[in-house]
């Protein structure tokens, strides 16, 4: 694998990391709801799914969704259901913010909330989105020669990875930081209305979504 490409991908990997997402809207209710471990946990379901798209993709799997209609129809609705869904509870939990869940709410405690739970949300906002597949496949024909093998295509993950973690994890770092503005019930209802509609909002464009 060529040092060039390497850095052409890693350029382009950062820019997409980096423009605003259904991740980055999930870390904030997060962190905001169930503090910073929650948000790692998210983090963590983000690799876990940029593994799966990549060996998905490593193998050609990937290729089928997006040549077979149906598949990729199916997989679409699948996760546009799911953003959807996010966000109706995220609206749903508006109303449930009070003044005692605060006064027992510490965010950067991790027996708050449940890791198990932030980590299948990151997990699944990644897996069933069409978008991460298409990224793969549109990135590593053009990265990858024919004589790289599947342990260079896994470097390509793992960078990508890797550029997620320190984002994401910079992202947390922030946000637990600001303790007395995420406790705030304005803020967390705030913060808990913006993001539903937003996740409603990436749903909806991506049931749209064609191959």
């Amino acid at each position: 694998m060529e040092l060039q490409n390497v850095l052409t991908f890693i350029m382009v990997a950062t820019l997409l990391v980096i423009s605003p997402g259904p991740n980055g809207f999930l870390i904030a209710k997060t962190v905001s709801t169930s503090g910073r471990s929650a948000g790692f946990a998210n983090v963590w379901g983000f690799v876990t799914a940029f593994y799966v798209h990549g060996t998905l993709s490593i193998f050609g799997i990937s290729v089928f969704l997006l040549h077979c209609a149906e598949a990729f129809y199916i997989l679409k609705i699948v996760g546009a259901a799911y953003l959807i869904w996010l966000g109706v509870k995220s609206l749903r939990n508006v109303s449930k913010i009070s003044e005692i869940e605060l006064s027992d709410h510490d965010i950067n405690s991790p027996k708050y909330g449940s890791i198990h739970k932030a980590y299948i949300e990151g997990f699944l906002t990644n897996v069933l989105n069409p978008k991460v597949s298409i990224f793969y496949l549109a990135a590593f024909p053009q990265f990858l020669t024919v004589n790289d093998s599947a342990l260079s295509a896994y470097a390509l993950v793992s960078a990508h990875a890797a550029i997620n973690f320190m984002w994401f994890s910079a992202m947390i770092l922030l946000l637990s930081g600001m303790k007395k503005a995420t406790n705030s019930i304005k803020f967390r209802k705030w913060l808990s209305s913006v993001t539903g509609v937003i996740f409603i909002g990436f749903g909806a464009k991506l049931a749209f979504l064609k191959p």
